[in-house]
């Protein structure tokens, strides 16, 4: 299944503001399965998804706020930046602290967006399905190094053993440090 990273980080993030725009105002200082985080941190660490690929796009983006109209303000504007020629063979420093091109990291922040919106979902009460596609397409791409890397890195939790038989989203939530 191909996917371009583009289209990945769209979606990925327009999935993240649905669930953005489903938060209680009461909501804001739920738990999320990221112990460290309430529902408004774990936004705040989404949004910096954009923030992230603004800078490595070399863009001076206002910051997403935890609002869901700055948040897709600045998912727009990141991803009319990246279809810009050029912008997907830029070069950057992942969060991991390795180069990779901008086309990566806009694959990598859609696992993140994804990932979280998970977490999110989770922390509110709403549905945790993800996009089913995109969860396929993001396993394909980045199990099993990718969730390594990021323990090595220290900000992915141990792997949660799932059964051989599981869906790709429970791989990949499992492979990401969280309960099925």
């Amino acid at each position: 299944m191909t996917m371009d990273p583009v289209q990945m980080f769209g979606r990925a993030a327009e999935g993240a503001v649905v669930m953005i725009e489903r938060i209680a105002p009461d909501g804001w200082a739920a738990p999320t399965p990221c112990t460290e985080w309430d529902v408004r941190a774990l936004v705040d660490h989404m949004a910096g998804g954009t923030q992230y690929l603004s800078g490595a796009l070399g863009l001076d983006a206002p910051a997403a706020g935890p609002d869901p109209a700055s948040y897709r303000e600045a998912v727009v504007c990141c991803t009319q930046a990246l279809r810009a020629p050029g912008a997907l063979e830029r070069r950057c420093t992942s969060p991991a602290g390795f180069e990779w091109s901008v086309a990566e990291a806009a694959a990598g922040t859609a696992m993140d967006q994804l990932v979280h919106t998970w977490d999110l979902a989770v922390a509110i009460g709403a549905e945790p399905a993800l996009d089913a596609e995109l969860v396929e397409t993001i396993t394909e791409m980045f199990l099993p190094d990718m969730p390594r890397i990021g323990r090595e890195a220290g900000f992915v939790g141990p792997e949660v053993m799932v059964g051989a038989g599981a869906s790709s989203q429970a791989r990949l939530l499992g492979a990401m440090g969280r309960q099925p």
